[in-house]
């Protein structure tokens, strides 16, 4: 096992605008389950491709461990890829599938037989080892592919949205597997995936990216809870956090003519801020900002209000989170109060100030 280092690395594609990566640091400890995520096109499976070294580097260096590994050849990394279409060979059965590359690595036999035999019953796939894997369910094919990781005792594992092609439910049970496991081997390993659902039940330490930059790399309870930008705050949460850029005047600032004072230090006066909330942290209450519900959302326990204030001069697109039992109606107008406690402010560089 190994940490891994990203020391300001660049990649440039031929004819794009802007770097795919652009000067990334970030250090991935030993045994650590670091996630990327971030929306389509941010660079987060290039970041993993110049991990594996499928993809050069343009300019700064990666590390695992203390070797510098930016020009190293793919196969002389000591690293296990995990792909999203599994990519197993329809040809052999699950023992040969998992045993291959300690096969092509002149591994002996019986050696190559216990360590395909261990890592089955890691992942109960004992009964399936002769089966191919057309005889397979998704969820089994992911946990072919794991052990083919496995067996090779690589110092990371990478692994680059492996659960895309699984229903939702085996999704749900094969990330807590994944999860587990990692834990239980302490492998270094660095996964990507744009669900932000995963990103924050499984890793360690979450990574967001925004158009090949680095925007905050912190646990999930701190991601959530203090965003450093408005983007961080805008993608991590579902539904997404209610976001209000107002004016500051006479030491505070109105939603849709609720009044909430704001320390100076946020904002002085004819400055504008962005005022953040989380959907759980507005409740229904007399005197708060006037919102006409355009959809109601029942999911049992939770009812998720959409809709927008009522104010003619600044319009604002609102969701709140209610207890399951309240009783409202498309096109009902109800007055929420925003927990101030709760609050999130961020200047007009969209960077967290309060």
């Amino acid at each position: 096992m190994a940490a891994v280092t990203f020391d300001a690395a660049t990649r440039n594609y031929p004819g794009a605008g802007r770097p795919a990566l652009d000067a990334l640091d970030l250090a991935v400890r030993d045994g650590e389950f670091m996630v990327l995520v971030g929306p389509s096109g941010c660079g987060k499976t290039t970041t993993l491709r110049m991990l594996a070294g499928l993809e050069p580097v343009d300019s700064g260096h990666i590390y695992i461990g203390d070797r510098d590994v930016t020009g190293t050849d793919p196969g002389d990394r000591d690293i296990a890829m995990v792909f999203q279409n599994y990519a197993l060979y329809p040809h052999m059965t699950v023992a040969q599938n998992m045993g291959f590359a300690l096969k092509i690595a002149k591994t002996p036999k019986a050696e190559i037989r216990a360590r395909v035999s261990e890592a089955a019953q890691l992942l109960g796939l004992s009964e399936l080892l002769s089966r191919k894997p057309k005889d397979l369910s998704g969820g089994e094919r992911q946990r072919v592919a794991m052990g083919r990781a496995i067996v090779r005792r690589p110092q990371v594992f990478l692994m680059d949205e492996p659960l895309s092609n699984l229903d939702a439910m085996l999704r749900v049970q094969t990330r807590n597997q994944i999860a587990e496991l990692q834990r239980r081997l302490g492998i270094t390993t660095v996964y990507v995936t744009h669900d932000q659902v995963e990103a924050m039940t499984m890793g360690d330490r979450v990574a967001v990216l925004r158009e090949g930059v680095l925007q905050q790399c912190a646990p999930p309870r701190e991601l959530y809870r203090s965003p450093a930008n408005v983007f961080v705050a805008g993608f991590i949460g579902s539904p997404a956090m209610n976001l209000f850029t107002v004016p500051v005047n006479d030491g505070g600032v109105a939603l849709g003519g609720y009044r909430i004072e704001v320390d100076r230090r946020i904002g002085s006066a004819g400055a504008s801020v962005t005022v953040g909330v989380r959907p759980e942290h507005l409740r229904i209450a007399d005197g708060g900002l006037v919102v006409e519900v355009d959809f109601v959302e029942e999911l049992g326990a939770d009812t998720y209000l959409y809709g927008s204030t009522v104010d003619p001069q600044a319009r604002h697109s609102v969701v709140a989170r209610v207890p399951g039992d309240t009783e409202v109606t498309r096109g009902a107008r109800l007055s929420l109060r925003p927990d101030v406690a709760d609050l999130h402010f961020f200047d007009m560089d969209g960077v967290r100030v309060g």
